[in-house]
């Protein structure tokens, strides 16, 4: 071999080797980079719970305090109707009443744990609720309703669903005016449009009996 072929395949050599060392680096580098990418941004997929809205204020943590015993109440109130209504209609009702409002009980109860909020105080005699009352019945209003049967039942339950209904929708205008929460706002208007079509339909149920 003579010194001009040996000096070009010393070359070649050395432009192959150069190569390969860029190569390595960069396959490092990008590895780096890939890495740093997936590490930051797992956090930010699993931070929040898709099922709750990051945002809410104090009306919202209000609206579902004061709902979750609401709900309660109205499907206690519903249930009684199975074994005591003597109106189909009026039995309709109340399922739909209790097949509407159970789920939401649930929903409520998500939200004020996953907000850090304690449920209202009043615990199961529906005391303490933020919004002031919002049209809950009695000790003494649920054990004559417990009490009833037949027309004087359906009568009666009408009439107190009507006013329940009434303060549902009020706490859910609150909630539409002053609420932050997505989901929250959501269900406010869901309450307030089905509770206010309800209201219209024992109204006229209590005119057709008599009430």
């Amino acid at each position: 071999m003579n010194r001009t072929t040996a000096r070009r395949t010393g070359l070649a050599g050395a432009l192959v080797s150069g190569a390969l060392l860029l190569a390595g680096c960069s396959g490092d580098a990008g590895h780096e980079d890939m890495s740093g990418m997936s590490d930051s941004a797992s956090p930010n997929a699993s931070s929040e719970d898709p099922g709750t809205s990051a945002e809410f204020n104090d009306a919202d943590v209000a609206f579902a305090r004061g709902m979750l015993p609401h709900h309660e109440q109205a499907v206690e109130m519903a249930q009684l109707a199975a074994d005591r209504s003597a109106d189909p209609r009026v039995a309709d009702l109340a399922t739909r009443i209790e097949a509407a409002q159970e789920p939401e009980i649930q929903t409520l109860t998500d939200w004020l744990d996953a907000w850090g909020a304690e449920e209202g105080s009043g615990g199961t005699d529906h005391g303490g609720m933020d919004h002031g009352g919002g049209g809950m019945m009695s000790e003494e209003d649920m054990s004559a309703l417990t009490d009833a049967s037949g027309p004087e039942f359906d009568r009666m339950f009408l009439e107190m669903m009507v006013e329940h209904h009434r303060g549902a929708t009020a706490m859910a205008e609150t909630e539409i005016a002053d609420g932050e929460s997505s989901e929250a706002l959501a269900m406010a208007e869901d309450i307030r449009d089905t509770q206010n079509a309800e209201i219209e339909e024992m109204e006229q149920l209590l005119s057709e009996l008599g009430g």
